[in-house]
């Protein structure tokens, strides 16, 4: 048995549905079950998803505020007024920068931009650049991806006479900032007929509206922070990122290919992971570290050996941020293991001194994935007497909400449901860690403190193809609130097993449900080889891929997760060498069985772990889970009692045996009555003389020859004086079978052939029988 730490949620398509899709649309049924499980429930609708046209996109001037927005900067235009852009400095921050940047510039306007250093300035507007601002001669201020809760500068930058129109995406607080205009996909709450933009797909409705006409030249960038923002890509995001990747990978954009460059990534095949896991941490890694500008300059690069110069900047910015995140990923899982107070808590806050504050949200995912608590990361700063940090959480814990009921010890925050990022001063933070805790404890149940995987397409093998697996990019992109599928594969056997890799840290698996085969790669997940049996029913979560090898294409399942609720035979008889089966099995969890002292003696100082002795009275064995049995026992009906007693999940079955039976056999009746004739024939024979000479001349072994005599001595068949022995010719008449040392023989021979030398499958089986 093998219990995934996670809770599996298997949700299954309609299956008539999946039908007709694949009926009307000439679809796969991989695909179907995608199209049926994201909501499709009519061809049409399945259609409308597949081929998404340019009519996706909303009129720009839906959004409250816009026709004003436009009149006020064609009224800067036309005046000549510096306009300053304010950005922010992650991915979506910076490439909400470049699409203004780009557009006022190609309006002919007087504009530059600003980012707030994380560490400086902090996140959002900030009084002292506003100020600053003000003293060069801006008179107004667009931001872009921030503002929403800047209320302060923004009333500062009023007084100062600078206009300030915000564009932003993110929670708006209770209050709204005093700022001239506000282009916010969800102000006034239904208002526009998509909330869920980016911060640059804000700025480019705000592009769109000024250009008068679709800006299809910024797209790609909109598809790069859309993607980097995790904002659900459905409706006109939808459709941004789809037609943004086909730009993309066709780009002659400089900073398109000197990202492809850094980040070893083909640029014909640019998909939504790409952007995820190689542009974004790139774009935002500078603006974790230091001054975001150069991702800004890298947007806006004309020249390719500019650009290739800034990606390498902002690729080693990425590898030092790497390192960073790691250090302090350490620290913090020390902190939760030596402190109970934090280590306990139903939400894990964690400080430390001088840690990297634009890298602490990566530091909160990981400890989420490690723990699956909402977690908050920060940094403390003894000079300014405050902690600065990031927030991830966990379904069913709202964090921006169960933050807001803490607004007194933590006056700055700002954020979604699921992340967030805060300043609060130091000495708050014990106590917000308490106040979150018992908030925690009144709203999550134990369940929901399980991780939890969705799993949203259940797979048969036979449905499984290279041709099925390349219609499913057809589907993307995939990302928020449009996932990527989450495959399962139910009840499916092991056909073959293997370690691979130079550490042996991979398995290789060919999978099959009794008709076909399917090939299967774990990465990391060796260990399996030896926790996986035969002949059981195992389920895999994972993803499907296409191998490719030498022009062949081959379809792949990368697993995941794997769980079976069958109990497992591992076979480890025969294997000499102690040190080659025992290190397949978890010691520390296994308990070792012997039914005889001198197995004990023979594997004491082997396996280093305490041996049970299992005795008639099996008072010395309780229930445990994994099971090794060393050797063989007396008699099959204690093994049979012991599994009874035991109920274990996995069993190891050793059976060393010194001296077995098996091969010799038993004699026939033929041998016994030649050799009782020969003793018979020769009173006062001297056999422990001649007992090997007599086994050779008659081709025995004499292993039988002993047994013969031991017949023979048991039913007084034969009688030894002094060293001779004499046929007892008065012995009442017994059949060889009532010897105890026959019956013994005969049932060890049975239980040898059962136990010891039968197939795996018809071990398996008896043990089945048992258990």
């Amino acid at each position: 048995m093998i219990v995934s730490k996670k809770r599996w949620q298997v949700e299954r398509p309609d299956v008539q549905l999946v039908q007709t899709l694949q009926n009307d649309l000439q679809l796969s049924a991989i695909a179907a079950k995608i199209l049926v499980a994201r909501g499709c429930e009519t061809a049409a609708t399945a259609e409308g998803l597949l081929n998404m046209t340019e009519a996706t996109i909303h009129d720009p001037f839906l959004l409250h505020g816009m026709t004003q927005a436009v009149v006020r900067i064609e009224q800067a235009l036309g005046n000549n007024e510096k306009i300053l852009i304010y950005g922010d400095y992650d991915a979506d921050g910076v490439t909400s920068t470049t699409v203004m940047l780009t557009t006022l510039l190609a309006l002919g306007a007087d504009v530059s931009f600003k980012i707030p250093n994380r560490f400086i300035h902090g996140y959002g507007p900030h009084e002292a650049l506003f100020r600053e601002a003000h003293e060069e001669g801006v008179q107004l201020i667009i931001t872009v991806d921030n503002g929403i809760s800047g209320l302060e500068p923004i009333r500062v930058a009023k007084e100062l006479g600078m206009d300030v129109i915000v564009t932003d995406h993110h929670e708006p607080g209770e209050e709204l900032p005093p700022a001239d205009i506000i282009l916010h996909p969800r102000i006034p709450e239904g208002h526009y007929p998509f909330g869920e933009l980016a911060g640059v797909g804000v700025a480019f409705k705000l592009a769109h509206a000024l250009y008068g006409e679709l800006p299809t030249h910024l797209i790609e960038l909109v598809a790069v922070g859309t993607v980097a923002d995790l904002v659900p890509l459905v409706d006109e995001n939808r459709y941004l990122v789809k037609r943004g990747i086909e730009e993309l990978r066709r780009s002659n954009n400089p900073w398109v290919q000197a990202l492809c460059e850094v980040s070893s990534a083909e640029q014909a095949k640019i998909t939504e992971e790409t952007i995820g896991f190689y542009f974004a941490p790139r774009l935002n890694a500078v603006g974790r570290l230091g001054e975001a500008a150069p991702a800004v300059a890298l947007l806006t690069a004309e020249a390719r050996t500019e650009a290739v110069a800034l990606a390498k900047q902002l690729n080693t910015c990425n590898s030092e941020r790497k390192d960073i995140v790691q250090s302090i990923t350490d620290e913090a899982i020390a902190m939760i293991e030596a402190d109970k107070a934090i280590g306990e808590s139903q939400v894990l806050v964690v400080a430390g001194h001088g840690w990297n504050a634009g890298v602490v949200g990566i530091v909160a995912s990981r400890l989420v994935e490690r723990y699956y608590r909402p977690t908050i990361v920060l940094s403390l700063d003894e000079e300014k007497g405050i902690a600065k940090g990031s927030a991830r959480s966990i379904e069913g814990f709202h964090l921006y909400n169960e933050l807001a009921k803490n607004r007194d010890i933590v006056p700055h925050f700002g954020g979604h449901p699921m992340a967030a990022g805060m300043t609060l001063p130091l000495d708050n933070v014990t106590e917000l860690r308490e106040r979150l805790d018992a908030q925690a404890r009144a709203c999550l149940t134990e369940e929901q403190l399980t991780p939890v995987v969705k799993i949203d397409i259940p797979l048969k093998i036979d449905e499984i193809s290279a041709e099925a697996i390349e219609e499913i990019a057809m589907l993307g992109p995939f990302g928020t609130a449009f996932p990527k599928p989450v495959y399962v594969l139910e009840d499916v056997e092991i056909a073959s097993m293997r370690k691979i890799g130079a550490a042996e840290n991979h398995v290789k698996m060919e999978l099959t449900d009794g008709y076909d085969k399917l090939d299967s790669v774990g990465f990391n997940k060796g260990y399996l080889h030896d926790e996986l049996t035969y002949g059981i029913k195992v389920s895999f979560i994972g993803d499907v891929q296409i191998n490719e090898w030498q022009g062949r294409k081959k379809p792949q399942f990368m697993i995941e997760d794997v769980q079976t609720t069958e109990w497992q035979l591992f076979d480890i008889r025969g294997i000499r060498q102690t040190s080659r089966w025992l290190s397949t099995i978890p010691k520390e969890e296994a308990t070792f069985f012997a039914f005889r002292p001198e197995t004990i003696a023979y594997y004491q100082s082997l396996i280093d772990r305490p041996i049970v002795l299992v005795d008639a009275s099996l008072l010395s064995v309780e229930q445990t889970d994994y099971v090794v049995l060393l050797d063989l026992p007396p008699a099959v009906t204690l093994l049979e009692e012991m599994m009874q007693q035991t109920k274990p999940t996995r069993i190891y079955a050793h059976f060393y045996m010194p001296d077995s039976h098996y091969f010799n056999g038993m004699p026939t009746r033929e041998q016994f009555a030649w050799y009782y004739s020969f003793l018979k024939q020769r009173p006062a024979f001297p056999l422990h003389t001649h007992i090997e000479e007599l086994a050779k001349h008659k081709g025995w072994s004499l292993e039988i020859l002993k047994f013969m005599t031991q017949v023979f001595f048991e039913l007084d068949f034969v009688r030894m004086e002094n060293g001779l022995t004499t046929v007892n010719s008065n012995a009442p008449k017994q059949a060889l079978t009532e010897a105890l040392v026959y019956k013994q023989r005969s049932e060890q021979i049975e239980m040898e052939q059962k136990l010891v030398y039968a197939p795996y499958i018809e071990l398996k089986q008896w043990f089945d029988e048992r258990l």
